[in-house]
């Protein structure tokens, strides 16, 4: 009976054990990474930290063409708004009549404390070094950077998007990331939603919300 009573005690304690290492396990990624690019041509990065819901990638210098600012009562309707718009210019709406594939993330920008967005699209390689002009866009260079990503699901609105770049910067703070984010970018950081995906998939959809900060 004591014999019994002893197993029976080990075994729980094996449990808890589990329960346990599985709580503390770093919050995983959805497979995704980043989104689809394998099937789109996306920005290069190299993985800093892969940490417990965030990540800290380093990306490499790139060029993006992006909107003007576009005052919108959401988050949501400017990035329709600037979709269009840059989908018409690789389709060839640009002063030199040039088509481009299609790429990734969408990349939607707010301006703090303004109802304004900035849309952007990553140029393909080929068009890096001489991007197509339009009148009504312009060209936004990065420079090598570090970001700090979350990557959700779904359709991204207004208030899952301010959700979620609250629980990236709770990820943050215990790790060694959170001090140059915040002497960086703030407490409370202007944030990047990237879209990887067409808006007509409707399923296994891939979104990230980015803070990009300096070290």
């Amino acid at each position: 009976m004591e014999t019994g009573l002893n197993i029976l005690k080990l075994s729980l304690c094996l449990s808890l054990a589990v329960v346990g290492s599985y709580a503390q396990a770093p919050v995983p990624f959805n497979g995704f990474r980043p989104g689809t690019c394998d099937h789109y041509e996306c920005p290069t990065y190299k993985l800093v930290e892969a940490g417990y819901g965030f990540e800290i990638r380093m990306y490499d210098a790139a060029l993006w063409i992006s909107t003007s600012p576009i005052p919108a009562p959401s988050m949501t309707q400017a990035t329709k708004t600037g979709f269009r718009r840059l989908f018409s210019y690789i389709q060839g709406d640009n002063k030199s009549k040039v088509k481009m594939n299609m790429t990734a993330p969408v990349i939607t920008q707010a301006t703090p404390g303004k109802s304004v967005y900035t849309i952007s699209f990553y140029l393909p390689k080929k068009n890096q070094q001489s991007p197509p002009p339009a009148d009504d866009l312009h060209v936004q260079s990065w420079k090598p950077t570090y970001v700090a990503v979350r990557q959700i699901g779904g359709y991204v609105s207004d208030d899952v998007a301010k959700k979620e770049a609250a629980a990236l910067m709770e990820s943050l703070q215990s790790s060694d990331w959170i001090l140059p984010v915040e002497k960086s970018r703030g407490k409370s950081p202007a944030y990047i939603v990237a879209d990887y995906n067409p808006p007509s998939q409707t399923t296994a959809r891939v979104n990230e919300i980015m803070v990009p900060f300096n070290m």
